[in-house]
């Protein structure tokens, strides 16, 4: 096993993983600010965007873990 293949199993998917798992309560806690506060325009907007950004941590998050997978593959020895 490569030295990169150890860094990218050790250390960088769990890093991964836990940043998915903020992104995804985010995006969820967004979900719930904008229900709840559906009489304040003020805290729906935050909630909203809650959401985008949660949304896009999701989609930063898989591209890095798709570029990732193909660099293990293309670099293996």
């Amino acid at each position: 096993m490569s030295i990169i293949n150890k860094l990218v199993t050790g250390i960088v998917n769990p890093l991964i993983g836990i940043i998915f798992v903020v992104a995804i309560a985010v995006f969820f806690w967004g979900i719930i600010e904008f229900i709840w506060n559906a009489d304040n325009e003020e805290k729906r907007a935050t909630g909203k965007n809650h959401i985008i950004w949660g949304l896009v941590g999701l989609l930063i998050m898989a591209t890095v873990g798709g570029i990732l997978e193909i660099l293990q593959n293309f670099v293996k020895f």
